[in-house]
């Protein structure tokens, strides 16, 4: 979907809380995009009462935003996440859609471990980090990571101020 189309199905703010700064488009696997702030990306340190405007995202007629909300919900441990879950009311294909992919990926480190949303994780080698002119250390502590929806090989974090992709083989769990 092109950058216009997804502004103007939005609205141009955030398809979970309604934000209208550092917006950019996020994949919702197999096919689809959503409109996200940076916290609704998880970037930075996001506090736990803001994934309650999921609560109303939840209601959205958009399927695309109907599964990220699905799967945001499924990482959230907390009893009102689930039951917000359970209470989604999709049709029965695009329910299908949200399963598929939330179920079937699960990201491991270099150990076998398995990595959550918003975890934190060690470098186990030096990393050069193309396009941004400096190598990211051995025994560097990446807090708050994220996971790639749709490669369970990639997780996102921050070193040095830079949001980068990194391999899951090139880290452990903390």
């Amino acid at each position: 979907m092109r950058w216009d189309e997804l502004m103007d199905r939005a609205g141009g703010v955030c398809e979970f809380c309604g934000t209208a700064g550092e917006l950019a488009s996020v994949d919702v696997p197999p096919s689809d995009q959503v409109l996200l702030c940076s916290s609704c990306r998880g970037e930075g340190d996001v506090p736990a009462a803001h994934w309650r405007c999921l609560e109303g995202a939840m209601w959205s007629a958009e399927p695309a935003v109907q599964i990220a909300v699905y799967r945001r919900l499924g990482e959230i441990k907390e009893m009102w996440a689930s039951d917000a879950r359970d209470s989604m009311v999709m049709e029965p294909e695009v329910l299908t859609r949200a399963q598929d992919v939330a179920e079937v990926l699960e990201h491991f480190d270099s150990n076998g471990m398995r990595l959550e949303h918003g975890d934190t994780v060690v470098l186990v080698k030096d990393l050069p980090v193309k396009g941004a002119g400096f190598t990211a250390k051995r025994g560097t502590a990446v807090r708050n990571i994220s996971l790639v929806p749709d490669n369970a090989a990639h997780i996102e974090g921050r070193v040095e101020g830079q949001r980068i992709v990194i391999l899951t083989e090139f880290v452990k769990r903390k």
